[in-house]
């Protein structure tokens, strides 16, 4: 059953069942997912070490770049404390029920599907300050609460970081695949190494590593800028034996797509941004297909 609400997903995950009880919600949670998700070809976790290297912004656009190439395609925002998905994506209005009471997602385009944790938000700048297991029960349950179809890829813009909820979207989605977000500066890599050892130690399969941010050209003079250093992921990739899928240009013509709700890479498919990112739709697909 769907909650209506985040308070109502605190109280119930904030109760006092049974022991029996207990098991018998834990094997329900666990049916829901299993349907959910079963018609899912390829799961793919899109992870971080950090906030603010644009692990949104990578999920919503390697989304957007896998539905025009032809494959059937979703996108889950599961990050609880900071969800972005949905106005990136220009979805404002809440998104419908089916006759089971899932979640119907929201179609963009002829190939993409999405849906975001927020439509269980009534107040969408309402902040989440629960402790672990209420946020793992809501996680779960918002998982197993979509009723997708069939696609070819799910796309997870999982919250980032190594705790609680980071383990509770893996736990939940054990077959996912993982592509790691980072920038090129140090500070960032140093937090990047963090999320690989993350995925070694959950054992999910990690498909690579994504530098964002990287360096562009500039479009008054024509000289390569390097507002964060270059080569960083591709180093690190090389150094812990992982493949590097690409690097992305820094555009602020993100930061405006993002704001008026359409992917950059629908938004100008000829620009070096879009172009980087059939890189990686390349890397990663050939893969796993």
């Amino acid at each position: 059953m769907l909650y209506d609400s985040v308070d109502q997903a605190k109280k119930r995950t904030s109760g006092c069942p049974s022991q029996g009880e207990q098991e018998q919600q834990r094997q329900q949670q666990e049916e829901m997912i299993k349907n959910s998700l079963s018609k899912i070809r390829h799961k793919i976790f899109v992870l971080s070490g950090k906030g603010g290297v644009g692990k949104s912004s990578v999920s919503v656009n390697l989304a957007a770049s896998l539905s025009e190439k032809g494959y059937k395609t979703g996108l889950m925002d599961v990050d609880l404390h900071g969800p972005s998905i949905a106005h990136m994506m220009g979805i404002t209005d809440l998104l419908d029920l089916s006759p089971n009471q899932l979640l119907l997602p929201k179609s963009i385009g002829k190939n993409l599907k999405v849906v975001s944790i927020q439509a269980l938000m009534q107040d969408k700048d309402q902040a989440i300050i629960w402790r672990g297991p209420a946020k793992t029960g809501m996680i779960k349950q918002f998982v197993g609460s979509v009723e997708w179809g069939e696609l070819d890829f799910l796309v997870i813009d999982a919250p980032p970081g190594t705790g609680d909820e980071p383990i509770s979207v893996v736990q939940t989605i054990p077959e996912a695949k993982a592509v790691i977000v980072t920038t090129p500066q140090e500070v960032a890599l140093a937090d990047v190494r963090k999320s690989i050892s993350f995925c070694r130690t959950v054992k999910i399969e990690t498909l690579g590593i994504v530098e964002n941010m990287g360096p562009f050209q500039c479009p008054h003079c024509n000289q390569v800028i390097e507002l964060f250093k270059s080569g960083g992921g591709e180093a690190t990739a090389k150094k812990e034996g992982l493949k590097f899928l690409g690097s992305i240009p820094f555009d602020t013509g993100v930061v405006n797509s993002g704001d008026n709700g359409t992917p950059m890479v629908l938004q100008d498919k000829d620009s070096v941004f879009s172009k980087a990112f059939e890189k990686i739709v390349e890397n990663i697909t050939k893969q796993l297909l």
